[in-house]
């Protein structure tokens, strides 16, 4: 029987940035395409059903019964951020199908049919919404607005899709993929220091914060750099810098927010250029709700201060933003039944980040199990997993998925 960690190995040369160390495995690219044959591959070797949904999302079908409905659903995403660890995503994947070897191995018998999926654009790198493909799936987006979601290069997600082999017309809320869910248990690498300090591999998800994205677009006037005047100048770029600033300040003063503005684009980007336009990304997470838009609503007021003084206008656009989900209570308690036989005193522990089994939950009981991560460090190739963990991990996910199925 493979190891989580061989099962990554097999994947371990797919999609290097060698710009930004890692890897880069954006939607419909390439390597993730690369990805989700690999895991076809995988799936099917392992006497499983593959077929992929009307929005891009992969199913590898245990079946147990006639019928689909109701089945117990795992897995994560292969998609990256740019210049990503190894285990943001495939780390569940592949828990998953280790998962499934450790139950047959056992010789479980499932009363219900078991999936393993794949979800596309979890990271939002790509096209800028996170959990793209769950988002779809369950009716929380506008297929139009999806349609016409464009990347760095121009190409919209329609163009893209269609690609990969998928029509976009049919994109949207999928009633007979919902009725499928069951329940949803999403294994993930920990993003944060906590299971180091309490000396556990294992953790189960008890909440996940509410969070979202803003694209905040600051105008100007481009000119010349040499011949522009220092005292002539609306150039967005000053007024940029100072945004980013206040974004950092205003996120301080509230205890247990983040705010981030993790990309910065100027346009039309020359270096002898004063730009016309500057697009920053923010990201605001919060808690509560109501926190995080009065966090919004002071940056886009602090903004347009900012922008006004530099003689330049500022536009904010909300592209995504889920409130803070609390796990399925009664998943909870069913998993830490499950753990307590092989990893008892397993703590709950919440999450920072957004995750598919979030945006389910609205459809379906959800859970999550993160694995130990000892440098505390995810969205960069510093991320990491030791090998014992990892398949510490697969244990506990089949213990989980054996006692629900």
């Amino acid at each position: 029987m493979q190891t989580v960690s061989s099962v990554l190995d097999s994947i371990s040369g797919v999609g290097r940035d060698p710009a930004r160390g890692g890897y880069s495995r954006g939607v419909f690219t390439g390597p993730e395409q690369s990805l989700r044959e690999w895991f076809s591959a995988e799936a099917a070797g392992r006497g499983l059903s593959v077929e992929t949904d009307r929005n891009g999302i992969l199913w590898a079908w245990w079946d147990a019964t006639d019928s689909r409905d109701g089945a117990l659903v795992t897995g994560s995403h292969l998609d990256s951020v740019p210049g990503g660890g190894a285990f943001d995503g495939p780390l569940g994947v592949a828990s998953a199908l280790v998962a499934v070897d450790l139950l047959r191995e056992r010789g479980v018998q499932p009363n219900r049919s078991l999936a393993v999926t794949v979800f596309p654009e979890e990271e939002g790198s790509r096209f800028g919404v996170s959990c793209l493909g769950s988002r779809l799936l369950t009716g929380t987006l506008d297929p139009d607005h999806v349609r016409s979601l464009t990347d760095a290069d121009g190409t919209t997600f329609a163009e893209a899709s269609r690609a990969a082999g998928l029509d976009p017309a049919h994109l949207g809320r999928d009633e007979e993929a919902i009725r499928r869910i069951g329940d949803f248990v999403e294994l993930h690498v920990e993003q944060g220091r906590g299971l180091i300090d309490l000396d556990s591999a294992v953790a189960i998800g008890s909440t996940m914060l509410g969070h979202g994205r803003w694209r905040l677009s600051i105008t100007g006037q481009g000119n010349h750099a040499g011949t522009t005047l220092m005292a002539d100048r609306e150039d967005p770029m000053i007024a940029a810098a100072q945004v980013v600033l206040a974004v950092r300040r205003i996120a301080a003063e509230q205890d247990g927010a983040r705010a981030t503005v993790g990309r910065l684009q100027p346009v039309p980007g020359g270096t002898n250029v004063i730009a016309s336009r500057v697009d920053l990304w923010l990201d605001v997470r919060h808690e509560e709700d109501a926190v995080t838009a009065s966090l919004i609503e002071k940056i886009h007021g602090q903004a347009q201060k900012i922008c006004a003084f530099e003689g330049c206008r500022a536009t904010l656009t909300e592209e995504s933003r889920s409130g803070t989900v609390h796990f399925d209570g009664a998943l909870q308690r069913t998993l830490g039944l499950a753990l307590g036989r092989s990893f008892p005193g397993a703590p709950t522990l919440p999450t920072g980040a957004g995750h598919d089994a979030g945006i389910l939950g609205a459809v379906a009981p959800t859970a999550m199990l993160f694995v130990r991560n000892p440098t505390g460090v995810s969205h960069s190739p510093e991320e990491f997993v030791e090998r014992e963990d990892a398949d510490a991990g697969a244990v506990a996910l089949a213990d989980v998925l054996e006692d629900l199925l």
